[in-house]
């Protein structure tokens, strides 16, 4: 049956999403949290499923909703691409962008808006490189590539760069719905340091989890190391330990369908910082300053 959307509650439903309470959804956006709240009921209303999962410390999303979250994403994307016309815009724009990016970039967030924008710009072609951060770091700095993505949070001296944050994303536990943990609406550091911990190690995943842990003078129980996040996601899903991620890289299921859920984390732990870096200083190419634009304008930090 169909019903009535707007693209004003797809706005407050991803708003609710990213911030994980409708408080300060509404403060994000600028309106009544009863209009957050409205705006959610009457999606859960017309589509007959929970979006989300309402805790004491806020909400969280349901299979249901992240499934939702991708196609409400996509919506608002087209809706904002469609009136974005910067003054150099021009669809038949030729040439060359040569853009790096490390893995979890590359895996998780580059992909989608480099096709939204050859959408708009069909004759720039991309010279696209898998490199690890250091190494970028270094070929903007030569002039080897136009634009690097990357974790900038992970940036040493990133005052050396021309740069800009495209998307900040919030670290969230993920456990297996059986979990221990999986009972508390929002565990402490100190909680999940009783259980086995799965660590990441791509993209200085170990790293920036420990940097963030000592600080609270505390250490994980370490029980696997793993460069894979989809056997990072299989042993979380089947109990094995929990892990911390970012939203970014979340998804609510593991390869073999089984279900992991993430929840809020009492302590403040950082978020992660993803965007551009150029060379300081430099003129950029056309093509090169259209993507630069397009992923501000895009991503809209």
């Amino acid at each position: 049956m169909a019903f009535d959307l707007t693209l004003r509650q797809l706005r407050y439903f991803v708003a609710a999403a990213q911030t994980g309470q409708f408080s300060m959804a509404a403060a994000q956006e600028h309106v009544s949290q009863s209009a957050i709240t409205n705006a959610v009921l009457a999606l859960e209303s017309g589509l007959g499923t929970r979006l989300f999962e309402r805790m004491p410390q806020g909400v969280a999303l349901t299979p249901d909703g992240h499934d939702f979250l991708n196609h409400a994403r996509r919506v608002l994307d087209a809706a904002r691409d469609a009136v974005h016309k910067p003054p150099f815009r021009s669809h038949d724009m030729r040439g060359t962008v040569r853009i790096a990016a490390s893995y979890t970039l590359l895996g998780y967030f580059l992909p989608e808006l480099l096709a939204r924008f050859r959408a708009t710009y069909p004759l720039i072609e991309f010279d696209l490189r898998d490199m690890e951060r250091e190494d970028i770091e270094r070929a903007v700095q030569d002039g080897e590539i136009d634009i690097g993505v990357v974790l900038l949070s992970n940036v040493e001296k990133p005052g050396r760069f021309g740069r800009h944050v495209l998307m900040r994303s919030r670290r969230q536990l993920w456990v297996a719905p059986s979990h221990p943990l999986a009972q508390l609406d929002a565990p402490s550091l100190k909680d999940i340091a009783a259980h086995p911990y799965i660590l990441i190690t791509v993209d200085e995943g170990e790293q920036s989890t420990l940097r963030y842990w000592n600080r609270k003078g505390l250490e994980p129980d370490i029980a696997f190391r793993t460069s894979s996040m989809e056997a990072l996601r299989g042993l979380v899903a089947h109990g094995f330990g929990v892990t911390v991620l970012s939203d970014m890289v979340f998804r609510p299921w593991s390869l073999e369908g089984k279900r992991i859920e993430a929840r809020p984390i009492l302590d403040t732990v950082p978020q992660m910082d993803a965007g551009m870096l150029w060379q300081k200083g430099a003129q950029l190419s056309r093509p090169a300053t259209a993507l630069q634009q397009f992923l501000i304008h895009a991503c809209g930090t």
